[in-house]
Parts: structure tokens; C-alpha cells; sequence
């Protein structure tokens, strides 16, 4: 079962505080956003373009917030001309914005446990927030983030919550390969403990082999899709998945990432 939503679904004008380039086409965007219910790791919003050409908004995971100061950092890619409007605004700028929106991953569930993280491209992003939640809570903390190249983005940052591994395709950080090729090389060179629980974020076939390996090592994952999106609240299906189970909702072996999702236990939906 998902944690209770704090989903607001509300489309209000947000005001940026800052932004700055982190690697190619990767941008880091602070946001002022006042709201009374602070988001779970793994939920995202929706950015409209300005471009009233382009109608639909543009899902983007919250990388973490600060609800003291009602402000939330956003760290996105580059993809097309909607986001490439994005990459343009400066601090005082406004953006329409629609969330919070969607179900993060269960937190309570870290608890006492070794936990790994697994993240990869800009799947890593909202990794941030869930490492700096959960951290103080679980038994230990091992992150493994995939690039395709340096600099490892964000990296620094999750280090003050746990043990970083890293691979990068091109062999230009630490192990060379993919995300799921750091853990034997850690398991070789650290006493990395055998995880409790695993929470994951990026690409599909990431995520399949992420499903695989917890499946053999008999632990629980809960993994957050990535599918392309058009309304952000379930009502025009453009964003299922497949599931193992009938739907109540619509009655197929299928889920509405954006609201249902996108964080799901991996045995529940196929990847």
C-alpha cells in the first residue's frame, strides 16, 4: 500500500529565486511555493511553458524542498523546446506551475533498515530528498548513482547522508558501466551490507534490472516510473503502466503513473 498523497493539484504562479547550470543541459532551479503540505520524496510537479504553443505541462520530479522558506529545488534535463524555455528563466521570473501531484516513496519503511539507493541520469534527482530523509532513520545508507559522463552531479551532496558509489558509461568516474555495475565492485571493496530495502529512480531498463536484482536477493524495492505525461491528475490515461493486478479505476492490468505513481513496489507493475 502507498502512503496517504499530500496532492494539492492545484495550478498557481511560482516565482523563481535562482537558477544555475549544473552539466550539460542538467539545470538547477530553486522556486518559491508556498504550501501547507510539505512534499514526499518522489513527487513531482508540472512546469507550463510560457509558449502558449505548447499546451501541456511538463513533469518534473522535486529534487527536495524547504518548506520553511516555501521554496523547492527542481534539477532537470534539457529535452525539448518546453524545457529549453525553462533552462531561460532567472531569478523574479514567474512559471505556471501545477502540484503537488503524485505519491512518493514510503519512508517509514527505511526505519532501521540498510537501505540502498539506486539512481540513474536524471532519475537522481529526487534520490536528494529521499537520502536526506531518510538517513538519520536507517540502519546504513548506500547510494549508487549511474551517469553517462562526469561531472557527477549532486553527488556531493548525497555523500553527507551516505556511502556514494558511482559508474559512469564512459569510464570518466569510478567504475565503468552502468549504474548496476557499481555494486559489485563495491561488494568486493567495502563491507557494504545486504540491503533491507531498495528505492530506485530512472530509466526503464534501469528499473528492470533494479526489479531483478531485489527479486533475487529476496528484498522489497519500490522503484518511480518514468513516463511521459499530458494532464498530471489520471484523467486522460496517457501515462499508464502495466500492472499485476486489475485496476480499480479502469478495470485493466493497468495504473495511472501520474496518480496512482510514480513510485510503485516493483512487483506490482511490469518493467
Amino acid at each position: 500500500m502507498q502512503e496517504e498523497s499530500n496532492m494539492s493539484k492545484q495550478k498557481i504562479t511560482a516565482t523563481v529565486i535562482s537558477q544555475k547550470k549544473l552539466a550539460e543541459s542538467v539545470y538547477d532551479l530553486w522556486l518559491e511555493y508556498p504550501s501547507a503540505s510539505p512534499p514526499r520524496p518522489g513527487q513531482f510537479v508540472g512546469l507550463y511553458p510560457q509558449d502558449k504553443s505548447r499546451l501541456l505541462m511538463r513533469p518534473i520530479s522535486i529534487c527536495e524542498s524547504k518548506p520553511d522558506q516555501n521554496s523547492l529545488r527542481l534539477v532537470y534535463r534539457v529535452q525539448g523546446a518546453g524545457t529549453n524555455e525553462f533552462a531561460q528563466l532567472k531569478a523574479g521570473d514567474s512559471i505556471a506551475l501545477l502540484g503537488i501531484l503524485g505519491n512518493g516513496f514510503p519512508l517509514a519503511k527505511a526505519s532501521a533498515q540498510h537501505v540502498y539507493i539506486i539512481g540513474g541520469g536524471i532519475g537522481i534527482p529526487p534520490l536528494l530528498g529521499l537520502a536526506k530523509a531518510i538517513h538519520a532513520k536507517a540502519k546504513s545508507l548506500n547510494i549508487f548513482l549511474g551517469y553517462q559522463s562526469a561531472p557527477a552531479y549532486l553527488a556531493d551532496e548525497m555523500k553527507a547522508c551516505g556511502r556514494v558509489h558511482i559508474a559512469t558509461d564512459d569510464g570518466s568516474l569510478d567504475t565503468k558501466g552502468h549504474v548496476m555495475d557499481a555494486m559489485p565492485e563495491a561488494e568486493k571493496s567495502t563491507d557494504l551490507p545486504r540491503a533491507g530495502i531498495i528505492m530506485a529512480c530512472g530509466p526503464g531498463v534501469m528499473l528492470a534490472a533494479v526489479k531483478a536484482y531485489a527479486e533475487k536477493a529476496g528484498v522489497p524495492a519500490y522503484i518511480s516510473l518514468e513516463e511521459r505525461m499530458a494532464c498530471g491528475i489520471g484523467a486522460c490515461l496517457s501515462c499508464v503502466c502495466q500492472t499485476t493486478q486489475i485496476d480499480a479505476h479502469i478495470h485493466l492490468p493497468l495504473s495511472r503513473v501520474c496518480a496512482d505513481g510514480p513510485v510503485y513496489e516493483a512487483g506490482d507493475v511490469e518493467v
